[in-house]
């Protein structure tokens, strides 16, 4: 007869949003074991397999940490509720929790108080919740942050556990997924057999109870810098951002594929945090957010754009192209295989043309044309790498009054790359970047046409490859240009383009002196004049990804704020439950304008 032999969650703790399916192993008739389900459509023998979900409901009020939302809360910052930041923000597990978190924590304040309400830091600390029992005001808080409408029935079914607590049903199938009125309650699944004759149960039912449920903790808001140095007269568009007319956004973001967030890799980040289900579901809410008009990512999986990223972006208007890595180094299954994507918002853009850029492809045909033939396979070994790049050509559906020409087209090239990431293979990156470069000279020979390059280039600004996308060329005594065993870098006269490219964060450098201003400065390394970091990780912190831009066809009008490294470390570095990338996005509001004749 078909029975269960084990039941288990995958994730130790529930979010609001993140899917929940637990792993149930069954012993068929047969006496095979099986992950198989067996539903009351389709019964094994005579059987099939019932699922409930229920909260444990409690009298207790339960409020979550904002900084550890595994655990729960003894506090709450009383300055929080007069500057109106969200009650959630609010909650702390212990004094030390607040006090190591108060810088991070002190900018909520100061962006979410108006000057009417502006009062003493001493006076707007905390106040201990002394009882512990959930009353008075933490209890009267927590009444707030979890006192959403209800999502479920009027009509709720309801028993009693065991022992003795009341059991609200909230799910019937194996999947469930935690939403407002779970949080701080613990979830309970029942699995048990059923005779699909009589439909009654068969044995014992198999339970497990999960951890206090949490709220899905979400990224900080970021501000859109101004950086033109002029007051551009805005618009509203349907989202509700001031944009400059003409205007457009374009987001570059490496969002950590799942096959690299490993536990080992990322040991500071809570398993819960690192898991993808809760990954996505953040890095989602991040990039809606952002409302950008073109959306550039990086390490997207197969798998995961197919299943979630093009169908879940399309809901918000967005047209998805990608480009997979190709796989002749990779070893696995193809569909964890990641790549770029690149969305753009159909209201705003349509599509022209697409070219794919394959690395591989480009060093097989270097090594038959000029590589020896004793020395094809060491450099085969050595060039084919499977990096990509997506390339997209769009016309705009706006329209632009300084660039605008009655009946011309306005179009515009986007390439979205990642560059192979090994530390020992300079050259290599150095000819993935040239390579990417010619290509788009080719396309800039045929058409006037402004172009952006986005991605993540895994070069620091001071090496090669970002020299000669930011200057055109490279210096001849680089000391990266001293690891070329193939000889595929010379002569050094070559590497060389004619594309005028602008690093798009280095305008922050450029700004006016401003409180605003100032603060970014001190997140740009002044040697280079590009941010301090865009990936953080307990080994490495420094800026990899970029977005480049035709000085001649377009100028930026603002920026995405730069993160300041001491609000992350509260977490240690990143990933962490706020933001689930190691890299942090970027994001330019850029114009078009009129090319200078020559």
């Amino acid at each position: 007869m078909l029975s269960v032999i084990r039941v288990h969650l995958p994730s130790e703790i529930p979010i609001v949003g993140c899917e929940l399916t637990p792993y149930v192993l069954l012993r068929r008739p047969d006496k095979i074991a099986t992950t198989d389900d067996v539903p009351e459509s389709a019964p094994l023998e005579g059987h099939f397999l019932k699922y409930r979900w229920y909260r444990v409901q409690s009298d207790k009020k339960v409020a979550i940490c904002s900084v550890h939302p595994s655990e729960v809360a003894t506090l709450q910052c009383m300055g929080c509720l007069k500057s109106k930041v969200p009650v959630t923000k609010s909650y702390h597990c212990s004094t030390k929790c607040f006090s190591d978190a108060w810088q991070h924590h002190r900018v909520l304040h100061e962006r979410a108080a108006s000057a009417a309400a502006e009062v003493n830091d001493e006076e707007e600390l905390l106040r201990l919740n002394s009882s512990g029992s959930g009353s008075g005001l933490l209890s009267a808080a927590t009444g707030l942050a979890n006192g959403a409408p209800s999502v479920y029935p009027s009509v709720i079914t309801q028993k009693t556990g065991a022992g003795g607590e009341t059991l609200v049903e909230v799910g019937r199938s194996k999947t469930y997924t935690p939403m407002a009125d779970d949080v701080g309650h613990v979830l309970k699944f029942e699995c048990v057999v059923v005779n699909a004759e009589t439909k009654q149960n068969v044995g014992h039912s198999c339970t497990i109870l999960t951890s206090r449920v949490i709220p899905a903790p979400s990224p900080s808001p970021r501000r859109m810098i101004p950086v033109s140095g002029a007051d551009v007269i805005g618009h509203p568009d349907s989202n509700g951002r001031a944009l400059s007319m003409g205007s457009f956004t374009v987001l570059s973001y490496n969002i950590l594929a799942d096959t690299y967030a490993s536990s080992e890799l990322y040991s500071y980040c809570p398993t819960w945090a690192l898991s993808w289900t809760y990954r996505r579901q953040n890095l989602l809410r991040e990039i809606v957010k952002y409302h950008a008009d073109i959306v550039c990512l990086q390490e997207v999986q197969n798998d995961h754009f197919d299943e979630f990223f093009a169908p879940e972006l399309d809901k918000h208007g967005y047209q998805a192209l990608f480009k997979r890595k190709t796989n002749e180094v990779f070893v696995g299954n193809t569909n964890s295989i990641d790549g770029c994507a690149t969305f753009f918002r159909r209201d705003r853009f349509s599509h022209v043309k697409k070219y794919e850029v394959e690395f591989n492809k480009a060093a097989q045909s270097l090594t038959e044309a000029f590589i020896p033939l004793s020395q094809k396979k060491v450099a085969l070994n050595r060039l084919v790498k499977d990096n990509v790049a997506l390339i997209v050509v769009l016309e705009a559906k706006f329209g632009n009054q300084a660039a605008e020409i009655p009946g011309k087209r306005q179009l515009l090239c986007v390439a979205n790359t990642h560059v192979n990431v090994s530390h020992e293979l300079k050259d290599v990156k150095l000819w993935q970047v040239h390579t990417l470069l010619k290509g788009l000279e080719k396309i800039a020979a045929s058409a006037d046409i402004p172009m952006l390059v986005c991605g993540d280039f895994n070069t620091i600004p001071a090496s090669a490859p970002h020299a000669l996308l930011a200057m055109g060329k490279v210096n001849p005594m680089h000391p990266d240009l001293a690891v070329d065993p193939l000889g595929i870098l010379r002569p050094h006269t070559k590497l060389s383009h004619q594309l005028p490219l602008v690093s798009a964060y280095s305008a922050f450098a450029r700004m006016a002196g401003s409180v605003t201003a100032e603060q970014q400065r001190r997140r740009m390394d002044p040697a280079s004049n590009e941010p301090l970091f865009t990936n953080y990780t307990r080994d490495f912190l420094g800026t990899l990804d970029y977005i480049f831009y035709t000085a001649d066809t377009l100028t930026v009008e603002s920026l995405l704020e730069l993160l300041d490294e001491e609000s992350l470390r509260k977490d240690t570095a990143l990933p962490s439950p706020e933001w689930s990338s190691d890299h942090i996005a970027l994001l330019a509001e850029f114009r078009c304008m009129p090319k200078a004749r020559r």
